[in-house]
């Protein structure tokens, strides 16, 4: 590949703070929030216009588990204060039921996330990219960042990794790997794809037909109609979708749709691409492209061929595309298959979390999704090798590809985020690295935030 060479430049410093958080999506508000309430200077860096990532602007919306304590509870419990959340409910699947917190009005939650971090005192910057870490020797003390007003420096004595893809982690060196490979080259991860809604759909209508049909295998349908503007969820449609394609020879790669509603509207999880690399900006856009045309061809199907969508029309289309996996950072610890699987327990834990196992296999099979045992996340995963004073949040953690299918939802996300911003907060206090904090101080803190640790803290 041809290079040109940049000359080398002077930048200034734009500001310092105890603790930079770079990422706004799903995790980042999270750490913010918990770190400022701690009494910390807080920077929370985040590349678009509004907080959320793919829970709010991805449309993604719904939990996939339900959210157990701490913040993320005390998000969702003020969410449903102003009617821009339901109740939680049970999935029911082919392997049993899965309790899920209900969606939210992303809408409400991008507000509801940017005022909880501006009473907590977190400094947001939007529409701001990193450009790279900055280290003296191995340890990270800041961030170059690049926005409308140029580049510059945000320094800091501890950093909180929650780009998603690892960005910053990968940059100052931390190793990796990639999907479910054994090295950083195998790209062997779960699809891509892009939520969409879909308004003036027949809820009762739908419902109705929903609980007669064998081609929905996994429904949550209240018994009430007024509650189904949040509270109906569908997953199947494989012999409907089948015999659409048959009929008409229209690509449609995935034949398990998942339909949820939220706010009145019907949220529809349908496209998918596979064998994308995230980090070749050809292919994804490529992907982008084709997710607009599937889009298109889904509404088409629906409108035709489920009851209840004869007068919908295609109502938002998520400005981002949804990326399940990428970039696993190793960690002190590597979450396995077999924890997520068996709970393991962990004397580092900083959260036992029930997410559903989420798994869109790599080459496109059927979506595997059911409720398992809880498990407990062990604090180690969030501590890259190799690099100090840096900390990695949410679906980047260190994790096998099977143990994603689990780590990679909305609740184990927003728990790895809550316990970064305790954390970090933890190492400026005491004057020492995160690699070395009081586990038994950390710990404190999460339950007296009202975050269980074990199974055990559960009801039963």
């Amino acid at each position: 590949m041809r290079q040109i060479e940049e000359p080398a430049r002077q930048i200034p410093v734009l500001m310092n703070a105890d603790i930079v958080v770079v990422g706004g999506g799903t995790t980042g508000p999270l750490a913010a929030i918990a770190a400022a309430r701690q009494g910390k200077s807080v920077v929370l860096i985040e590349r678009f216009g509004s907080l959320g990532g793919n829970l709010t602007l991805g449309l993604n919306t719904k939990p996939s588990g339900s959210l157990l304590g701490g913040l993320p509870l005390e998000i969702w419990n003020l969410a449903r204060s102003s009617g821009a959340a339901g109740d939680d409910y049970i999935a029911k699947t082919k392997t049993g039921g899965v309790n899920i917190a209900s969606p939210c009005d992303p809408e409400i939650m991008k507000m509801l996330l940017t005022r909880l971090c501006a009473e907590a005192g977190v400094q947001i910057l939007f529409e701001t990219l990193v450009s790279r870490p900055i280290l003296e020797g191995n340890t990270i003390v800041g961030v170059v960042v690049e926005n409308k007003a140029g580049r510059s420096f945000i320094g800091a004595k501890v950093v909180v990794d929650c780009s998603a893809d690892g960005d910053v982690a990968a940059a100052a060196g931390a190793p990796f790997t990639m999907g479910s490979g054994e090295d950083g080259r195998d790209l062997k991860m779960q699809p891509v794809g892009m939520y969409f809604t879909m308004a003036d759909v027949d809820l009762v209508a739908l419902a109705r037909w929903a609980r007669t049909t064998d081609d929905v295998p996994a429904q949550a349908i209240p018994n009430a109609d007024d509650k189904l503007d949040y509270g109906l969820w569908l997953t199947g449609f494989n012999k409907t979708v089948k015999a659409y394609k048959d009929r008409t020879g229209i690509d449609l790669p995935r034949e398990n749709i998942t339909l949820k509603t939220a706010n009145g509207l019907m949220y529809v999880n349908a496209t998918r691409v596979l064998d994308v690399d995230v980090f070749s900006p050809v292919e994804f856009s490529a992907a982008i492209i084709d997710c607009y045309r599937q889009i298109e061809e889904y509404a088409r199907f629906l409108i035709e061929c489920v009851p209840g969508f004869e007068k919908a029309r295609i109502s938002q289309i998520s400005p981002v595309l949804g990326v399940r996996e990428t970039r696993h950072i190793q960690g002190e610890y590597t979450l396995t298959a077999d924890d997520v699987l068996k709970g393991t327990p962990f004397d580092d834990t900083i959260a036992v979390d029930v997410s559903a196992f989420d798994v869109h296999a790599p080459k496109g099979e059927d979506v595997d999704f059911q409720g398992l045992k809880p498990y407990e996340i062990p604090y180690r995963c969030m501590v890259p090798m190799g690099v100090e004073q840096l900390l990695v949040a949410g679906r980047c953690i260190s994790a096998d590809h099977v143990a994603h299918g689990r780590s990679r939802n909305m609740p184990a996300c927003m728990a790895t985020g809550q316990a970064a911003g305790f954390a970090a907060s933890i190492a400026v206090s005491s004057n020492t690295t995160v690699r070395n904090i009081s586990m038994e101080g950390l710990q404190a803190i999460l339950r007296k935030a009202g975050m269980p640790l074990h199974a055990s803290d559960l009801p039963q």
